[in-house]
């Protein structure tokens, strides 16, 4: 049976970013409104069966009060907090359930907890906001299509998807965490309200892609390296507050509206397998963009550039073999020759 999982994060789109920076806010009715679309395309490709994450606003069942679909949509079996753990419970029953695809509704902080639950099941990542590097900014009709002729053997996951790296997060030699697009060194003992902003604050930067097309940290990569990384390598950076000799200033697009001058005092491309260790105790890890692990006096932290992160679906490519093998033609009907 052809099955498809949705996990819809009500939470994404509203964190402090809107506040200090110029990110859009991203309310959960559009939120509707994307599933609906994603759902109708889902259907249209053949597929047979939905299992999606419950939540508080109830994305889903709302989506599906307009709509009459001949595909079977039912909830995951599992409580809903009203937190990321969410997200990672719902990937890991998903993998359990042998889905073919997750429909990611969420920005790059929904897809690493997405990813933290599984790694195995192939990722068609939707953004919802304008501070994402990982998920597509895509109409969601393409992406239910994609999403479903990978999920129907249309389109096999060799074909259809592309792999990526990921950041393994160790305290102590234990890996904790990960992220999929950047970590940083955090100069704050706390948490605190977890999206960073304060460039000065942030002493070490270690990336899976470095693309000037990016938002976000991923940018200062970008702008520093002008050929990009290869799908083995990673790229670390120790960042300065201020311009001195022998420093390199660059500037680079940090958050939403936010162009900032950024200065990269040593950097070095890292290959997979190799980690890099912090010196710096107390202090904060973000990753992806989000504080999130607090390293305490003594523990030693350290970061290891995997290629395990989850495979993505290629749109383009997906809809491309799509057409070729016939799947949105009723017959074969030959183009006149002018």
């Amino acid at each position: 049976m052809s099955k498809v999982g949705i996990i819809a994060n009500p939470a994404s789109g509203k964190d402090i970013r809107r506040l200090v920076a110029y990110g859009s806010v991203f309310d959960n009715q559009e939120k509707v409104n994307i599933v609906r679309r994603a759902l109708l395309g889902l259907e249209a490709a053949g597929v047979e069966e939905i299992l999606y994450m419950p939540d508080y606003y109830n994305i889903v069942p709302r989506a599906l009060d307009s709509v009459h679909l001949r595909m079977d949509v039912k909830p995951l079996d599992m409580p809903c907090e009203g937190n990321q753990n969410d997200s990672t419970r719902a990937a890991e029953l998903l993998e359990e359930a042998c889905a073919k695809c997750i429909v990611v509704l969420g920005g790059d902080g929904t897809n690493r907890a997405v990813a933290k639950g599984s790694t195995a099941v192939p990722f068609m990542p939707i953004s919802t906001g304008t501070n994402n590097v990982f998920p597509f900014m895509v109409e969601s009709t393409i992406a239910g299509l994609a999403a479903g002729f990978l999920a129907t053997g249309i389109v096999s996951v060799d074909e259809a998807t592309s792999a990526t790296k990921r950041l393994d997060i160790l305290l102590d030699g234990e890996v904790v965490d990960l992220a999929l697009v950047d970590v940083a060194l955090y100069d704050d003992i706390f948490i605190g309200a977890k999206a960073i902003w304060d460039m000065s604050k942030v002493k070490e930067i270690i990336l899976t892609q470095a693309e000037p097309s990016n938002i976000g940290l991923s940018s200062v990569g970008g702008v520093l390296l002008e050929e990009g990384l290869s799908q083995n390598q990673g790229l670390h950076m120790r960042l300065g507050s201020h311009m001195e000799e022998g420093r390199i200033e660059i500037t680079a697009p940090v958050a939403p509206g936010f162009v900032r001058l950024v200065y990269v005092d040593t950097f070095d491309v890292i290959e997979v397998g190799g980690v890099v260790e912090f010196e710096a105790a107390p202090a904060v890890l973000a990753l992806d963009g989000e504080r999130e692990v607090e390293i305490l006096p003594n523990q030693i932290a350290a970061v290891r550039l995997s290629d395990h992160g989850p495979r993505v679906v290629n749109i383009e490519k997906t809809m491309r073999l799509a057409v070729q093998r016939g799947r949105l033609k009723a017959n074969n009907i030959k183009r006149k020759e002018e």
